[in-house]
């Protein structure tokens, strides 16, 4: 995991390039990051499911490890390829536990507060200002196997952290999702406007969504 200045400089070097590992200073295949008001950070490491590792490290602003919590499984304190993390205005870290097919959600000392399923199999998750939740399922199948999640569309949920409830949906384009692994967006973002951008990794390309009255 690297910082960088605005001007491209590094500032921060989280563990050690090509080299992977389970300790506090090395990743195996870390997926995410994100930043905290007060600057501490915190790192998603496990892209593969049954590789043994899947976990949330965080480290204090300058780089210090401070905790991690998590393991492989499918219980209620487990995670499976944790994909994706986003933050509400209260800090309240959401970790998109994709293998799992739901949002872990966390205090910022790894406890868990909520579990949910209502928004899909999470590859990209972002909260706005208005703590407005956004998921991209780019991988919800109905064949047992890769991205097994009947009865679940691929596309982007939209609702509120405040209760969970979704109250949106932006289904993916792709005429037959089964057939492939992934389609439509997995990585996402959303500006000030409400204007929703995915990044599509099939299509390889970036879909841009505008809210319409």
């Amino acid at each position: 995991m690297l910082k960088f200045s605005p001007d491209g400089k590094v500032l921060l070097t989280l563990g050690k390039p090509g080299v992977q590992g389970q300790g506090s200073d090395l990743f195996t295949e870390p997926n995410a990051v994100i930043v905290a008001k007060n600057g501490d950070i915190f790192v998603a490491d496990g892209h593969e499911a049954d590789r043994g590792v899947a976990r949330i490290l965080k480290y204090d602003k300058t780089g210090k490890f401070l905790l991690q919590w998590g393991q492989p499984g499918k219980g209620r304190q487990d995670l499976e390829v944790p994909h994706t993390l986003a933050m509400d205005s209260k800090g309240v870290l959401y970790v998109g536990d994709r293998w799992n097919n739901r949002v872990q959600v966390y205090t910022q000392r790894g406890k868990l507060l909520k579990s949910w399923t209502q928004f899909g199999r999470p590859s990209g998750l972002f909260i706005d200002q208005n703590d407005i939740l956004y998921s991209g399922d780019s991988e919800s199948r109905s064949p047992v196997g890769y991205g097994y999640n009947p009865g679940w569309q691929r596309g982007i949920r939209i609702g509120s952290v405040k209760d969970g409830k979704v109250t949106a949906f932006i289904p993916d384009p792709e005429p037959a999702p089964d057939a492939g692994a992934t389609s439509g967006a997995e990585g996402i973002w959303v500006d000030k406007a409400g204007v929703i951008y995915g990044a599509q990794v099939k299509e390889r390309t970036v879909a841009r969504h505008i809210r319409t009255k």
